[in-house]
């Protein structure tokens, strides 16, 4: 039977976090397991499809994402109270990301196609849900407190609008030199950021 959080003690409540991180944990585990897997079997099957480096660089821009939402989710232990509309919250986010992920590395292809193709008919979902992301970074941050938020500077609001006005442009463009580009300038963007604010916990 629920018990509402209002009957929970504080001692109690300062574990409900550990009870979210197990889920985060879980979903963060089977995303990196996804990519890790379909790595794998570029580096067997090197000629099984034909690769993208515009697709890889996406993939491996993933794999930086889920690293640093993982690290950062620790912040959220500083949230004094819980409920199931901020749980709901978080686990749609980390769910996000593991379509994200499903996306990059589909479970089969059409025989005969390549990533390349594959990503140009598919960039729509990934660039509108990549965005979607970014946005949605912006209340999963704020939610660990507004200090941490604005710890970032003007910065971190920049890095995330800008993310998204590339994602939208990417949706509506097809051009090769953009998506080149774009996916150059996010994966080292992403580097950067992450060499710099890694113990911003």
């Amino acid at each position: 039977m629920p018990v509402s959080t209002h009957a929970l003690d504080p001692a109690s409540m300062e574990t409900v976090y550990l009870h979210v991180r197990v889920l985060l944990g879980m979903v963060v585990g089977l995303s990196l397991t996804h990519l890790l897997r379909h790595f794998a079997r570029i580096v067997e099957r090197p000629r099984h499809r034909r690769l993208y480096w515009v697709h890889l660089l996406w993939a491996v821009f993933m794999f930086s994402y889920l690293l640093l939402f993982w690290w950062w989710e620790f912040r959220l232990s500083g949230v004094v109270r819980w409920s199931f509309n901020l749980y709901l919250f978080i686990t749609l986010y980390a769910l996000l990301l593991y379509l994200l992920c499903a996306l990059v590395f589909p479970e089969s292809l059409e025989e005969g196609r390549g990533y390349r193709d594959y990503f140009n008919d598919r960039r729509h979902w990934f660039f509108g849900l990549l965005a979607l992301a970014f946005a949605v970074d912006f209340i999963d941050t704020w939610i660990k407190g507004p200090a941490y938020f604005h710890s970032f500077g003007g910065e971190y609001i920049f890095r995330n609008v800008a993310y998204i006005t590339g994602c939208l442009i990417a949706i509506a463009t097809r051009n090769r030199f953009y998506h080149g580009g774009f996916a150059v300038a996010a994966l080292l963007y992403q580097g950067s950021w992450i060499g710099r604010q890694w113990e911003a916990i």
